[in-house]
């Protein structure tokens, strides 16, 4: 087989994943607290990508890490997975999968405005647009069937899911800053984020509440797909790939892997303002990618 069909199929099984984690999300956070599940997916990540580690010959390169790099992993672990998904899983557990999983997805555009103060890169007068157009997305997202009614949707659950996608894209600036090897820089700031959620779960009692096994079973699914063997797998599609862009394009298929599974997991109705508003983000952040290549 082909590189680069082979390159689709991981791609395929990553997007397909991803996919599939708004609905674990809602599942684990019907049975636990959002710092007890966080505590459990991040602990679970963790160990996964160790092992990634060792599958694939990278466990040396921990050898050469600096007290610089440690002191750059505290922070990324401290941003992600901690600060990142306590206000994201904020925003699951009081909107809709539908509604908070595609406004987090404007992370792309906001990702551009960073990059002026953080990478030394100027903002085109494109990038503004866009993020007119995905914040029009945003609103009618939001609106959950009723684009006329405002107020209809939780504002802060919105607001908290916007802010998500703040941190995501900071988080993604910051990484790109550090030079060394993927799997380390994630593995070691999982470290950070897993010390920083023992000392959480411990000043907030979750090791004395009662947990359910679905949401045990859920948080755990989400540690081994939403940062552990999905990330590798997506890197993997990424390095086979001929032409990485028509690569990165399939992850957009994710929010609507994602509506269909909450459709008939959750039973979450479809609104069309989701779809609607879906496309607008993607489309915006799609123009704006391809006009920079242009």
């Amino acid at each position: 087989m082909k590189k680069s069909s082979q390159a689709y199929i991981y791609a395929a099984l990553s997007v397909f994943l991803w996919g599939t984690i708004p609905t674990a999300f809602k599942l684990a956070l019907s049975e636990l607290s959002i710092v007890t599940m966080l505590g459990i997916t991040t602990f679970v990540s963790m160990a996964v990508l160790f092992v990634i580690m060792v599958l694939t010959g990278k466990l040396y390169l921990l050898k050469e890490t600096t007290l610089k790099d440690l002191a750059w992993s505290a922070l990324l672990g401290l941003i992600t997975p901690v600060g990142y998904y306590l206000i994201l899983l904020t925003a699951y557990s009081r909107l809709p999968g539908q509604v908070a999983q595609p406004i987090n997805m404007i992370w792309p555009i906001i990702l551009v405005f960073f990059s002026i103060p953080l990478l030394g890169q100027r903002i085109p007068g494109r990038s503004f647009v866009a993020l007119g157009i995905s914040l029009v997305g945003v609103y009618i997202i939001s609106s959950q069937g009723a684009p006329l009614n405002p107020g209809r949707s939780d504002t802060l659950g919105v607001m908290l899911a916007l802010i998500s996608g703040v941190l995501w894209a900071l988080y993604f600036v910051l990484n790109m800053r550090d030079r060394r090897d993927e799997s380390v820089k994630l593995f070691t700031s999982f470290v950070f984020g897993s010390f920083y959620l023992l000392i959480l779960m411990l000043a907030t009692g979750s090791f004395s509440h009662v947990m359910s096994f679905k949401g045990i079973a859920a948080s755990v699914y989400c540690g081994f797909f939403e940062m552990g063997i999905t990330f590798w797998l997506w890197l993997k599609a990424l390095q086979m790939s001929e032409t990485t862009d028509r690569v990165g394009n399939l992850v957009y298929f994710a929010p609507f892997i994602s509506l269909i599974l909450l459709h008939f997991i959750i039973d979450e109705p479809v609104y069309y303002t989701t779809l609607l508003g879906l496309m607008l983000i993607i489309g915006s952040v799609i123009w704006q990618n391809r006009a920079a290549r242009g």
